[in-house]
């Protein structure tokens, strides 16, 4: 049995910048942190003695025969790419919903993908398994999603991340001092508007014509730059919430769908009550709203937004990590073949009894 544990992550700076359309032509970057709340993908091979060959839980409960009978596309589509042969049992357990803002379906992609790796005995680097995790979702689900997401959860941690035109990526960790670092934690406050939402549609809302809107992700760009260089600074972290506000304007232009009226009320409110700046995260539309509050105000947005649910956190460096690995469960093929062979055996023998159709 493999237990995977991967972040999710929180999106400053340069989001929209991260999807192929624009950083093959013109480069992206983004600035992001993953934190303590997390993904958990457990995966095992069946034993022999199911109906079913292949349990997936999460949501729902699926008892499929066939890979291809599976429902959920990464599951599906992951142990295709791993070529996976033999029954397999995987549950998912998640901190945060799904549909959010979090990158959660990225963090479920890279979990599984690192768990099923370990399960056959694979040690995979950060690299492969964030390029992995990017080609299961951009080439074979066909999903309008960056890449950010997925480069996030496998390496964990305050990063730049930068993106080529050559379809590469280069990861740069901020190297903060660690008082700087919990200033600009405790300045963040999280809550979940109860709004969900696919990123793949709210997104494709705008990624197909990017060109068109090249100002927009051009200056999205640029407030990379400028958040990293508050960050390095000694300058006073006020500059980097107003800069978040700045980047909230621009994004919020790129899509009627990134942003709607109820959205708008709580964001408005919750600067009237204090906050200098803040955002939903992911490609819009609902989810989570990430807000840049001074501690001493953060008691009355509290209060201004009581009704909705507020969920701390602290950054988190670890990525994605196989937090348990015990392969003594296993079967090898010839104990697997004569299980088989055993139970086939039992239920010529004893057609009518009730465990033959077990």
């Amino acid at each position: 049995m493999i237990i995977s544990r991967t972040p999710y992550r929180i999106s400053f700076f340069g989001g929209g910048t991260d999807y192929p359309a624009w950083y093959r032509q013109h480069g992206g970057a983004v600035l992001a942190a993953t934190i303590n709340k997390y993904c958990y993908l457990t995966c095992r091979y069946l034993p022999p003695f199911f109906e079913h060959r292949i349990r997936v839980v999460y949501s729902k409960i699926e008892n499929c025969h066939k890979v291809d009978d599976i429902i959920h596309p990464s599951v599906r589509e992951s142990l295709r790419y791993l070529k996976v042969d033999r029954g397999m049992e995987i549950h998912h357990d998640g901190d945060l919903p799904s549909r959010s803002g979090m990158g959660s379906s990225s963090s479920f992609t890279v979990g599984l993908l690192h768990a099923l790796h370990a399960l056959q005995g694979h040690a995979v680097g950060k690299k492969q398994l964030a390029e992995q995790s990017i080609h299961v979702e951009q080439e074979v689900l066909k999903e309008t999603v960056g890449s950010q997401d997925q480069v996030c959860a496998t390496y964990g941690g305050v990063n730049r991340i930068s993106f080529l035109q050559n379809g590469d990526f280069t990861v740069q960790p901020m190297i903060l001092t660690h008082e700087r670092l919990t200033e600009l934690n405790s300045h963040l406050v999280l809550f979940y508007t109860g709004i969900k939402r696919t990123a793949s549609e709210v997104a494709s809302s705008y990624a197909a014509s990017m060109e068109e809107r090249s100002s927009l992700l051009t200056r999205m760009h640029d407030y990379v730059e400028q958040s990293c260089a508050i960050l390095n600074s000694g300058r006073s972290l006020a500059a980097f919430g107003g800069l978040l506000h700045r980047a909230w304007q621009a994004k919020r232009a790129l899509s009627a769908k990134v942003s709607n009226a109820r959205v708008d009320a709580l964001y408005d409110e919750a600067r009237k009550a204090g906050a200098i700046g803040g955002k939903l995260l992911g490609a819009g539309g609902g989810g989570f709203l990430l807000l840049f509050v001074p501690p001493e105000k953060q008691a009355r947005v509290r209060k201004q937004l009581n009704r909705l649910i507020e969920v701390p956190f602290e950054f988190e460096f670890s990525g994605s990590q196989i937090i348990f690995y015990d392969l003594e469960e296993d079967y090898s093929r010839h104990e697997k073949d004569r299980a088989q062979r055993q139970i086939e055996s039992f239920r010529e023998l004893n057609p009518d009894s009730p465990l033959a159709s077990v």
